[in-house]
């Protein structure tokens, strides 16, 4: 008999074949130096056990747990660079990793989680009421159409009117709160319409909406076999005509390796962050892209979150992807906030773009405008970082790279949300997948992305561009083929209830709910403090803010935040006195300066067990002067 049909999955060996895969289909994005760090991974699971979460028949926590080992080699072949070559040992810890995938259902402001009451602790930022409504609200769902078997998840984004009033109903509609009434009466409007009529109107009003395809069907159209022939994400030097820059000399690699692009060293006597120094301007939203973002925050770098004073988010989802960084509002369609935000980006090493292709360029933030900027402070590069749904641009046969998508709009039109609907049992329909995993695994794969663009400019020079998807993600997952029916079994039994009797038309919010109260029966250590950082936020009037640790360990450097969230919009726009928080472990504090730190810690990791256990040091210098 076959043995591996019969022993327990293990997530440790699943993520192990997916970093080697990983490591396959990204061999030409990535430096060699990454790669070489590959043999030093170890992929370490709890005491509780090595096992799959989530009630899903993806493989997503192999993925999530390799794209962090590849951070992780990132991050050690960057603190070669800037630190000096010596021997790093490498831990996803696979717990924190499944954390990570459910990051904006762990996080707690004021002990409150999401779907929580936390009205007066969050500044509102749905000013289009299509969070807070019930009835616009799920005019962000899957449905049936006119055409027997085929599904369509419309999207009203942050704005439901367009969308509402685009299949025949009110933009609100006060009487109607009842959640199955709700969906009862939208979906009865879409019914009304084929695939092709939906399609057609999405167009016409510039709206995100997508059928639900199965892996197979989507690997036929024109876009899917483009994109699924892409790595999951992809870098390269940005070609611009060389002109000559009066009295600044071109770039040229040094010994001194990142030096040339940060401020000095710290002295290298004790744990280091790589990114120190390293300045980001976050242009996004929601969750994949600012996770980039977070990510790269995690890694020391200064990330300066720009939105729109009116632009709407979803309130809850910033006390999670705000982490680590400043935020503020900067109107770029007027002239005094565009030349703030330029005299920023004329100091940024790193711009994550997280709107449509091409959406931010009238700003000088593409590629080739980001290039020439660089050509003009004297070949200083940037790295421009862009995710977003469907992927494919300037990639011939990508039909839908410029069409508009969220998570859900890339589960659906990839094949997610049918191998979901399977699972669950459901005849003939496909489901929206628990959690926000693919936003959380793109973001991933984004600050990867990010983090081959910098050690590329630092060695080679130049601009470089980086692109991942919401759909390369999926891809990526998908290829990996689902968990064996053996472990769908398990999973069908640990979770047998309610969550398996939601349907097709239940939102994402439905299903993650149930998916979580089931999970917190099943594996309760999961939501236990000892995963979890905690501090006092400022721009949250000093309330504490509780979020997911980081899953990767380095020995040598520093990866964890220096700050909790804030809202968006409340920092001055400035790259100047940026503050420290006091983080929390497990309710023990230890707070130090950079110097007291290396004297504690000597040549051991600041990720040692001892300091785990003790508590999570933070630097209370500010990084204008580290």
């Amino acid at each position: 008999m076959d043995k591996s049909t019969t022993r327990p999955y293990s997530v440790a060996i699943g993520a192990s074949e997916a970093f080697s895969e990983l490591l396959k289909q990204c061999k030409g994005q990535i430096p060699q130096e990454f790669r070489s760090y590959s043999g030093n991974v170890k992929f370490a699971p709890s005491s509780h056990g090595d096992q799959v979460y989530f009630p899903s028949p993806c493989r997503e926590q192999d993925v999530i747990a390799a794209i962090k080992a590849l951070e992780a080699c990132a991050a050690a072949a960057i603190g070669d660079l800037r630190h000096g070559k010596k021997p790093r040992s490498i831990k996803v810890d696979l717990d924190k990793a499944a954390c990570f995938l459910m990051s904006a259902y762990l996080a707690t402001i004021d002990g409150k989680r999401k779907g929580q009451t936390t009205k007066g602790l969050i500044p509102d930022t749905d000013y289009n009421q299509a969070q807070s409504i019930e009835y616009r609200r799920l005019s962000a769902n899957l449905y049936e159409t006119k055409e027997d078997g085929r599904y369509y998840h419309i999207h009203g984004s942050l704005d439901a009117t367009t969308q509402l009033r685009m299949i025949g109903l009110p933009p609100f509609n006060p009487q109607l709160t009842d959640y199955k009434m709700c969906i009862d009466t939208i979906e009865a409007a879409v019914k009304k319409f084929t695939v092709a009529e939906l399609e057609e109107m999405n167009n016409k009003h510039g709206q995100a909406g997508v059928e639900a395809l199965e892996w197979e069907d989507f690997l036929k159209t024109s876009h899917g076999k483009a994109v699924s022939a892409l790595p999951p994400f992809t870098v390269e030097a940005i070609k611009v005509p060389q002109t000559a820059v009066p009295n600044t000399p071109p770039y040229t690699p040094t010994e001194a390796g990142f030096q040339s692009h940060l401020r000095p060293k710290v002295p290298a006597n004790g744990p280091q962050y790589t990114l120190r120094g390293i300045k980001v301007i976050e242009l996004c939203r929601v969750i994949a892209g600012p996770t980039i973002g977070r990510s790269l925050a995690a890694h020391g770098a200064q990330v300066l979150k720009v939105t729109g004073p009116e632009l709407p988010d979803v309130p809850f989802f910033q006390v999670d992807v705000n982490t680590g960084k400043h935020t503020t509002h900067l109107d770029l369609h007027n002239p005094s906030d565009l030349q703030t935000f330029q005299n920023l980006l004329a100091e940024a090493d790193v711009l994550i773009d997280g709107y449509r292709p091409g959406a931010l360029a009238k700003f000088g933030c593409d590629p080739a405008s980001l290039a020439k900027l660089a050509q003009q402070r004297g070949n200083r590069g940037f790295v421009y970082v862009a995710e977003d749904c469907f992927g494919g641009t300037g990639v011939p046969g990508a039909e839908w790279a410029g069409r508009r998508g969220w998570q859900q709009i890339a589960d659906c039109v990839t094949g997610v949300a049918w191998a979901q609907g399977k699972f669950m049992g459901l005849e003939n329909e496909p489901s929206v997948p628990p959690m926000p995993m693919s936003d959380y695994g793109t973001g991933a794969l984004g600050c990867v992305a990010a983090m081959a663009g910098l050690y590329q400019r630092e060695t080679k020079g130049g601009s470089w561009m980086c692109r991942t998807s919401l759909c390369q993600y999926d891809i990526f997952l998908l290829k990996l083929g689902l968990l064996p029916q053996q472990e769908q079994e398990r999973l069908r039994t640990v979770f047998a209830g309610p969550f398996f009797k939601l349907r097709h038309y239940d939102s994402v919010d439905k299903v993650s709910g149930e998916a979580l109260k089931a999970m917190q029966r099943a594996y309760p250590h999961l939501f236990g403090h000892e995963l979890m950082l905690k501090a006092k936020s400022k721009g949250f009037n000093d309330k504490e803010i509780r979020w997911p640790k980081e899953a990767i360990e380095v020995d040598g450097l520093l990866i964890q935040h220096e700050r909790a969230s804030r809202p968006n919009g409340f920092d001055r726009p400035s790259w100047e006195g940026w503050e420290t928080d006091l983080i929390m472990d497990d309710g023990v504090t230890t707070a130090a300066t950079v110097g007291q730190q290396q004297q504690a810690a000597g040549s051991e990791s600041m990720n040692s067990a001892t300091q785990r256990r003790n508590g999570i040091a933070t630097v209370d210098t500010v990084l204008a002067t580290a």
